[in-house]
């Protein structure tokens, strides 16, 4: 095995995507250096200076640490070119043009290294007409590598190799892509617009041209093509107007010049609709106006008939959202389409219309249909693929109704489904891959060596592969937590309570899981089976369990809960064997203490993570404030302890959350020995590899130390800044108490000044104040509004 490993980046471009993917190469600790062409007026480097203070701005954030952007090299053409001669990876992301793109890699291509790979992050066009005019030697280095917008979150990057291009290159950018930047890779063919913006785009076009048809609004259309498919929240038009109408534009005329032979070739049309916004200069979000056009608070949509703004809000029609909860994927495709009702009729069109493009494409954009599901998943936010909605509602009687609706002249084109389609076949995904057309076989999942890390590879519909909810062998299971293990010293715990939260079940499943551990396991590890599909790590103490319990006994009888919650906690500070939290997602109140608790976190980049309690007009009680109490002791070193309180204090009193884990190591929440994985699916690994290796280490867990605080000294000075907050009207009269009751824990109570305490004195105070909270009438009304709506309460 030979080590790929990339030492620096250069990207060609310093556009929207260029920035962005430069900000994600830093996220990851990788050098990357950020050209663009020479400014007119002003410093040279001024475009790229520009864009790197953009960087800052943007939401969602491209960078996990905002104040990681003063590291990006900045370059331009004229000056810098020398540059790129250090660099392993060189990614060019200027606008869509073959000339510019031409003309630009004359420019550069004198100056890559001998074993760079050279790649074009360009999102349609050849990557072999791009390639036209290279040596040999550089064509055999170059690829295409199309990432989507937002790089940092958007998972799908496709990666398009040449005839030319070397297998080997294609493998070392892999691993670095999926492991490095946690990407998902799916390899497509050089055809117009790769795999997910040739299907997704369809998609739109379809979606437009049935939405004219059966005579439904953009507001109506985006309610039933979004959440209630399991797709973007922001359905279709709304996604439209965040893309950019011009980039919209862009991507239709790049199928319009280049797949005239397409039996679709018609629906390649620009949308009228479409076509006259762009004419306005209506092009989305970035002008304020597109399909859609914010007025104050209100959100209007156009009227396809007038072209005027109208009042939105339109919704799904009862009917149609009954069908669409059915959890049975076979009756709700068939009441769909025998339904008389236009929305459920538009629907049935959208998926027939779907299903056939990618039948009559799969062989000539795709090496197998895994990579087209993988693609829209990733790439366009679908949480199941095109083909596994079709093999799941069942793959003959859908060929049959698609062929029907063909010869019946419904459908958009009459190019008949392939052969393959109808060969007795029940679907495309199976235990021994998925089908490709042009091998006439299925094709078994990449084998690279990036992938062993992956413990439970993302699953499809049909292939019957083991995931994190059943796999290994079960020690204990309820309906609140799983113990398990894979017959390699480690323990696993996992929730199954909803969003991971922590009851009476979770605090006796860990208590539990420290014994079995520390008997026969090198290591626990805790987590969750849904952390790659954006699970939450846990949103904390099970509020709803509480109610019962404080309806018949009231504040008296959830004390014991609150102090075995602590205890557990404590147990897994103090096992003898190392504990891992393996986070990802929320981790919020109780689910961040139970992380700090930990001997280690690793953390997937994508982690929010923070102590809100008061948001419920609480404060945390699982040994929370203890843990910033005890680092803020540890960081001073014996210094002024106060100082390095201070924004642990803030966090706390404020309920600010992390944005990323990189934000949450400077927040404190994570250490700087805690590792950030990049690919959520590599957590596990990662997580028990740490576990392993702290074991074999010799680990022993801390000692029970006593603890110097700051007393009524920093009480009294921290008081001092939430008078002025309070007078100055930035907090409530409860955050003002809640705040307070914050400041006497996290100072270790009203006694002198470096007075030395135990842990359990400061998890005495805390449960003590979060007691006296629960009984507040005001703390009463912030439970009860979160219960409700989901939302805080600011009273």
């Amino acid at each position: 095995m030979s080590n790929f490993i990339v030492k620096k980046v250069a990207v060609l471009g310093a556009g929207v995507m260029g920035a962005q993917i430069a900000a994600h190469c830093l996220n990851a600790k990788v050098p990357v250096i950020l050209f663009d062409l020479p400014a007119k007026e002003g410093p040279k480097n001024g475009i790229v200076l520009r864009a790197i203070e953009n960087l800052k701005k943007l939401s969602p954030a491209p960078l996990g640490n905002k104040d990681d952007a003063a590291l990006i090299e900045v370059g331009n053409y004229e000056d810098n070119l020398a540059l790129l001669a250090d660099c392993d990876l060189i990614i060019e992301a200027i606008a869509e043009r073959m000339d510019w793109k031409h003309d630009l890699y004359k420019k550069v291509a004198p100056h890559i290294a001998p074993n760079a790979i050279f790649a074009s992050n360009t999102s349609g066009l050849s990557i072999t007409g791009l390639s036209e005019g290279f040596d040999e030697e550089l064509k055999a280095r170059f690829c295409g590598v199309h990432f989507f917008n937002p790089p940092r979150y958007m998972h799908l990057v496709e990666l398009i190799p040449t005839a030319s291009t070397r297998p080997e290159i294609l493998n070392q950018l892999e691993g670095f892509l999926a492991t490095t930047l946690g990407k998902g890779v799916v390899r497509a063919k050089d055809t117009p617009n790769f795999i997910a913006n040739r299907v997704g785009v369809f998609g739109i076009l379809s979606t437009a041209h049935q939405a004219e048809k059966f005579g439904l609004s953009v507001d109506v259309v985006d309610d039933l093509t979004g959440a209630k498919l399991g797709r973007a929240k922001s359905g279709t038009f709304r996604t439209a107007d965040v893309v950019g109408l011009d980039t919209m534009g862009h991507v239709i005329k790049t199928m319009q010049n280049s797949l005239q032979d397409d039996p679709f070739f018609s629906v390649y049309a620009t949308p009228p609709l479409l076509a006259s916004l762009i004419e306005k200069g209506a092009l989305g979000q970035k002008t304020g106006a597109g399909f859609y056009k914010k007025v104050g608070k209100d959100i209007l949509r156009i009227d396809a008939a007038t072209g005027e703004y109208v009042a939105g809000g339109g919704k799904t029609d009862d009917i149609v959202a009954r069908i669409l909860k059915d959890k049975d994927p076979v009756k709700r495709m068939k009441t769909l389409r025998e339904s008389t009702n236009p929305q459920a009729q538009f629907l049935w069109s959208i998926f027939r219309d779907g299903f056939h493009y990618i039948a009559v494409h799969l062989q000539s954009i795709a090496d197998n249909a895994r990579d087209i599901d993988f693609a829209m998943r990733w790439g366009f936010g679908w949480s199941v693929g095109p083909f596994e909605i079709w093999q799941a509602a069942g793959w003959q009687q859908i060929a049959g109704w698609v062929k029907e609706d063909i010869d019946a002249g419904k459908a958009l084109c009459n190019a008949p489904l392939p052969a393959w389609v109808f060969d007795g076949r029940i679907g495309v995904h199976g235990a021994e891959g998925s089908f490709s057309p042009a091998k006439k076989t299925s094709v078994a999942r990449s084998a690279l060596a990036v992938y062993q890390r992956q413990t439970f590879r993302a699953p499809l519909v049909g292939e019957g592969i083991a995931d994190g909810a059943t796999a290994g062998t079960t020690v204990f299971e309820d309906e609140s937590v799983r113990l398990w293990h894979q017959n390699d010293d480690v323990l696993v715990i996992s929730f199954k309570t909803k969003l991971h939260v922590i009851g009476p079940g979770v605090i006796a499943g860990l208590s539990m899981a420290v014994a079995e551990a520390e008997k026969n396991f090198k290591g626990l590890v805790l987590w969750h089976a849904d952390a790659a599909n954006g699970g939450a790590f846990s949103a904390g103490a099970d509020l709803q369990s509480m109610l019962p319990l404080f309806m018949s006994g009231g504040v008296k009888a959830i004390e014991p809960m609150v102090a075995q919650l602590q205890q557990a906690f404590m147990g897994l500070k103090y096992a003898s064997v190392p504990v891992v939290a393996a986070v990802a997602g929320l981790a919020l109140g109780g689910g961040c203490e139970l992380a700090l608790h930990a001997a280690k976190r690793v953390a997937a980049l994508e982690s929010y993570i923070g102590l809100v309690e008061v948001g419920v007009g609480l404060i945390p009680a699982g040994g929370g404030l203890k843990e910033a109490a005890v680092r803020a002791a540890n960081d001073a070193g014996g210094n002024d302890i106060l100082q390095f309180l201070k924004s642990s204090f803030l966090n706390a009193a404020t309920a600010n959350v992390s944005k990323s884990a990189l934000e949450a190591k400077k927040m404190g929440y994570l250490k700087s020995s805690d590792v950030i994985v990049f690919n959520a699916y590599e957590l596990l690994h990662v997580a028990k590899v740490e576990a392993r290796a702290m074991f074999d280490a010799g680990y022993r867990p801390p000692l029970k130390a006593l603890i110097p605080v700051v007393g009524r000294g920093g009480i009294a000075t921290i008081m001092a800044q939430l008078v002025n907050m309070r007078d100055g009207g930035f907090i409530s009269m409860h955050d003002y108490k809640l705040g307070c009751m914050v400041a006497e824990v996290v100072c270790g109570g009203e006694i002198e000044e470096g007075s030395l305490v135990s842990e359990q004195w400061l998890l005495d105070l805390e449960r003590k104040a979060f007691m006296e909270l629960l009984n507040h009438p005001k703390t009463q009304e912030r439970i009860m509004g979160m219960l409700q709506t989901g939302k805080p309460v600011r009273n």
